[in-house]
Parts: structure tokens; sequence; C-alpha cells
């Protein structure tokens, strides 16, 4: 399956942190810290992702660096783009959508209203 980065229009969705930024793993035995190809870390944030009608989505974002971002706080993905991935296991093929940020960064509550 060719990977072709999907732009998400964040401009009908508001976004509020449900999870502090972690770094992400490439191996939880070792501990080793995924990096991007410039060598810097990258950070995974949960994210709640609701639209106009209310309906609510929960997602993680990568993104290189950590985000300035905490608990709570409604914060904006910068350039945002989905990826379908699928994977086979066991004869069992699983599937979804991993999700990307040039930044993640906090949103000022009057740009909200």
């Amino acid at each position: 399956m060719r990977n072709i980065p999907i732009p998400v229009d964040t401009t009908k969705l508001q976004f509020v942190c449900v999870a502090a930024p972690r770094p992400r793993l490439l191996n939880k035995d070792t501990g080793e810290i995924k990096t991007d190809k410039n060598g810097t870390p990258v950070y995974e944030v949960a994210l709640s992702a609701i639209n106009s009608a209310g309906r609510i989505e929960l997602i993680r974002v990568n993104t290189s660096g950590e985000p300035p971002v905490t608990l709570g706080m409604p914060v904006c993905p910068v350039d945002l783009v989905g990826f379908v991935w699928e994977q086979s296991r066991g004869g069992e093929v699983r599937w979804g959508i991993s999700y990307r940020a040039a930044s993640i960064v906090p949103v000022e509550v009057s740009a909200l209203a």
C-alpha cells in the first residue's frame, strides 16, 4: 500500500489535548525513542477532535519535538495530515489512520469564541 498524506481541514474542527505529550518509543523493551529524519524526538499527543455537530473523535497525533501543550488545553495541530495504514498478522488484516502534524500549538481562548 502506498502511503500518501491526506490533508485534514482543521478549520472545521476544534481540538483539545486529552493526554500529555509523550515520546514515541521504537522499542518498549529498550526504551529507544523514535526520531525524525533530523534526529528530533517524535512525540505523541492524544487529542479530541470536535466538529460543528458535536461529534467527538479521539485521535493520536505525532509531531517532531515536544509540543508546549498540557492536558485540557485547546490546541491547533498545524499542517495535520492522515496516513492510511494496513497490517497483516496471523492471517488477520487490520487497518487505520495515523496522524502527523508539523506542530501542535495552544489556541487562545478568545479565538474559540
